[in-house]
């Protein structure tokens, strides 16, 4: 569909729709290592997103910039800041064009408003080990368009989220767990992973 406001409309809307078909699975990822809230957090927070008026906007950047301030003010928790953060990095680095290379360097914006923001690198059992390596993918392949970026850093988001199962959190309320927090996948690199293949989906 592209990057324009019609696009982001697509992507934002299938996110909200993905988180609200798997709430019970990020409640009930979060429940284990966390506070059981991931999943209704998320689900009222982009169901305010999915509520706003897109087509009143003027470009992608503001749309972006709105669902990152309403993130903030309507989801709890971590998540709230963390996902905020990303969307208001995102929306300051949006192309204006369908550009692959301009797409890459808003991904890597929102990844390091993720990481400025929560202190996680890579290892940590956090959103950043499904972030990291789909901007470090989207970089590899960047030159073959977005066609082929996109679908390369989805691929490497899903891998990074099933690798949060075996890492012991040192990062977030699962990090109080210690050693039993490793076993379980973590939610937010889920819900992150979520958000990815919408891109897929819509952003192509």
């Amino acid at each position: 569909m592209g990057l324009d406001l019609a696009g982001v409309t697509a992507w934002l809307r299938d996110f909200a729709d993905q988180v609200h078909t798997n709430v019970d699975l990020l409640t009930d990822l979060d429940r284990q290592t966390g506070d059981a809230d991931h999943g209704s957090n998320m689900d009222r927070g982009m169901q305010a997103v999915a509520a706003l008026d897109m087509s009143s906007f003027a470009s992608p950047g503001e749309l972006l910039k709105k669902a990152g301030m309403t993130l903030v003010s309507t989801v709890g928790g971590a998540s709230g800041p963390l996902y905020g953060t990303f969307f208001l990095r995102l929306a300051g680095a949006w192309p204006t064009t369908d550009d692959a290379a301009g797409l890459g360097a808003a991904l890597r914006a929102g990844l390091d408003g993720i990481q400025s923001r929560g202190k996680a690198i890579l290892g940590d059992k956090t959103m950043v080990d499904a972030l990291l390596p789909a901007v470090e993918a989207y970089d590899k392949a960047v030159a073959e368009g977005v066609a082929s970026a996109l679908p390369a850093a989805v691929a490497a988001c899903a891998a990074g989220r099933d690798a949060t199962i075996p890492l012991v959190a040192r990062k977030g309320r699962a990090s109080y767990l210690g050693e039993r927090s490793a076993g379980h996948q973590d939610p937010g690199a889920t819900s992150l992973t979520m958000l990815l293949e919408a891109a897929g989906r819509t952003l192509v």
